[in-house]
């Protein structure tokens, strides 16, 4: 992974068009080839990215970073402040408690309970800001990611949209819904998710396991 602290300007072009002024950023650069631009504020959320499969050139002060659609980010450099890179090695992963990591393999399983005609694309799909627990194919072939929490709250919801908004950027995936699927879903979360355009589905643990059986349940 490659750090660079830098003073500079962004512009990104492609379905649509953003500008971010000269001062002070993070450009991250990491393994996958993905380059992601944070600012010292507004959380964990970059400003920008461009996910991979996409190619970085350096010329001088001016990065040109250009994905298979055409779209370009474009990362002029006034002031290199930092510049390091760190071989991080391949990552275990998230590991996640019990009862989760069990709902996000029985879902994979028997993904049907999402609808008739559904398959599974994979599990733990890879991308730029992390994996989606389930990607999957809906009656009509379309995409869906699935987020699977044990207890539906918020940050799952925002960490759903993310994944949403960057898997809509690869035009081989759009266009991409989402399914916020958790034992207990709180009110709040669901009032955002509903804002975002995110379907909620509240799971019974207790009937999903039942389908290790020859018994097949809906929820």
């Amino acid at each position: 992974m490659r750090l660079v602290i830098a003073t500079c300007s962004v512009d990104y072009s492609g379905r649509l068009t953003a500008h971010l002024p000269m001062a002070p950023r993070l450009l991250m650069v990491k393994a996958d080839g993905s380059v992601l631009i944070h600012a010292d504020g507004g959380s964990y959320k970059p400003l920008n990215w461009m996910s991979p499969p996409c190619k970085l050139t350096e010329d001088g002060d001016v990065w040109s970073v250009t994905n298979k659609a055409g779209e370009e980010l474009r990362i002029t450099i006034e002031e290199v402040h930092s510049d390091t890179a760190y071989e991080l090695g391949k990552d275990p992963g998230l590991i996640k408690d019990g009862v989760e990591a069990h709902l996000q393999e029985l879902l994979a399983e028997h993904v049907h309970t999402f609808g008739e005609g559904w398959t599974l694309v994979r599990r733990e799909y890879p991308t730029a800001i992390g994996p989606v627990d389930l990607l999957c194919r809906d009656a009509d072939g379309k995409h869906v990611a699935v987020e699977i929490k044990r207890r539906g709250e918020i940050d799952g919801v925002e960490q759903l949209t993310r994944y949403v908004e960057l898997l809509n950027r690869d035009p081989m995936l759009a266009p991409v819904r989402g399914i916020f699927a958790a034992q207990l879903i709180k009110p709040q979360a669901k009032v955002l998710a509903t804002d975002r355009g995110l379907e909620c589905l509240t799971v019974d643990y207790d009937a999903l396991r039942g389908m290790e059986s020859d018994i097949l349940r809906l929820f």
